[in-house]
């Protein structure tokens, strides 16, 4: 019954890393794969934000990606949603202190749903796409 509500749109994914460890990128392709099976909620991994109805984000922004974060948010059509995954994006982490590092992304660009965790689970970051997907249809 909970998954009619997400028939009626496939959201298309773009994957954008602003600078980390790489650790949330790994479960982020790891909740794509088939054994999470995030393409029966009709998720689909895309290379450009001109398709994309959901923007990924991993990793803390670092100030060489904030430029580069507002011109994929801006390319893609609306509606649109931004997921903020690992505790990186919301506040640095354990890069806080460099001077380099200019989290949270909220700051650059607007988000729509955080999926705390260093890293977070596979089932973490389908569930918050899902959650981005839903505030996608509301709209």
């Amino acid at each position: 019954m909970g998954l009619q509500r997400f028939i009626k749109r496939s959201p298309w994914v773009f994957h954008l890393n602003t600078g980390g460890c790489n650790a949330c990128d790994i479960e982020i392709l790891a909740a794509l794969t088939p054994r999470y099976d995030a393409e029966r909620f009709g998720v689909k991994l895309v290379g450009s934000p001109r398709h994309a109805d959901i923007l990924v984000v991993s990793g803390p922004m670092t100030r060489k990606d904030v430029e580069k974060a507002k011109r994929i948010y801006e390319q893609m059509p609306s509606p649109k949603a931004v997921v903020a995954v690992g505790v990186c994006t919301m506040g640095g982490s354990v890069f806080h202190d460099s001077p380099f590092v200019t989290a949270p992304i909220s700051d650059h660009i607007p988000v729509d749903v955080y999926i705390p965790g260093c890293p977070p689970r596979p089932e973490a970051i389908l569930h918050g796409i899902l959650e981005a997907l839903e505030k996608l249809e509301v709209e």
